[in-house]
C-alpha cells in the first residue's frame, strides 16, 4: 500500500487501539489525533466509536471537532457507533433524540429484533445494496462481526444491508463519508479486505 497519512479521530469514546492494530497489520502507518488541523491534513480519516451516542457527541463537541469533521473532503470511514454519529439524529440518548454530526442523511433507531436478543452481537452476513469500491473483492453474504442495539434503517444511502429481526443498514455512504455498522477490525479476512479497500481509495 502507498504511504499515506491515515488519522484515527480520538473521539474520547472508542477502543482506538483495535482499529489501529488492524491497520498496522496491513502495513499502514496510523496517527491518532483530536487536533482539527492534523485530521484535516490526512489522506484518509477513521471515525471509531463505542458506547452511547449522547456521551460520544458531548465528547466530540467538547473537543471542538463537529465543524472540522463536517468540512472534510477526503474519504472518511465511521465504524460502529462512529457510523451512527455520522447521520443527522439518533434515538440512542437518555433524553430522547439527539443531533449527531450530520455528515450524511439518516436517523438511528432502536432495533426491532422481535424475540431475538439485543444487543445484536456476533457474526452475520452482509448483502451489498449497490456497487462500491468499499466492498471490492468481498462477496455478497460475507460474514462480519457486529455489536449494537441501534441501527440506521435501510434507505437511499445504504451501501449494504444486514438482517437481524429486521433489515438494517450495514454500510452507508454520502459523497466522501462512508460508515459501517460492523467492526471490520474484528472481522478477519473480510474486514482486512474492507480496510484495505478504504485505504486504497
Amino acid at each position: 500500500m502507498s504511504q499515506q497519512t491515515i488519522v484515527i479521530v480520538n473521539t474520547g469514546c472508542a477502543n482506538i487501539s483495535s482499529v489501529r492494530f488492524a491497520l498496522e497489520r496491513l502495513g499502514v502507518s496510523v496517527t491518532v489525533s483530536d487536533d482539527a488541523a492534523v485530521i484535516a491534513g490526512a489522506d484518509k480519516v477513521f471515525l471509531p466509536g463505542v458506547g452511547a451516542a449522547g456521551a460520544a457527541m458531548t465528547s466530540i463537541a467538547a473537543k471542538g471537532l463537529i465543524e472540522p469533521l463536517q468540512k472534510l473532503t477526503q474519504p472518511v470511514l465511521g465504524v460502529c457507533l462512529g457510523m451512527q454519529l455520522m447521520v443527522e439524529r439518533s434515538d440512542e440518548a437518555s433524553t430522547g433524540t439527539i443531533d449527531c454530526l450530520k455528515l450524511l442523511p439518516g436517523h438511528v433507531k432502536r432495533m426491532q429484533a422481535g424475540e431475538l436478543r439485543l444487543p445484536h452481537m456476533g457474526w452475520n452476513t452482509v448483502s451489498p445494496a449497490k456497487e462500491s469500491p468499499l466492498f471490492a473483492g468481498i462477496d455478497a453474504g460475507t460474514y462480519f462481526y457486529f455489536v449494537h442495539s441501534f441501527a440506521v434503517p435501510v434507505y437511499a444511502n445504504t451501501l449494504a444491508s444486514c438482517e437481524y429481526g429486521q433489515t438494517f443498514s450495514a454500510a452507508i455512504q454520502h459523497n466522501n463519508y462512508f460508515g459501517v455498522q460492523f467492526h471490520p477490525e474484528r472481522s478477519g479476512e473480510a474486514g482486512a479486505q474492507l480496510l484495505t479497500n478504504f485505504v486504497n481509495m
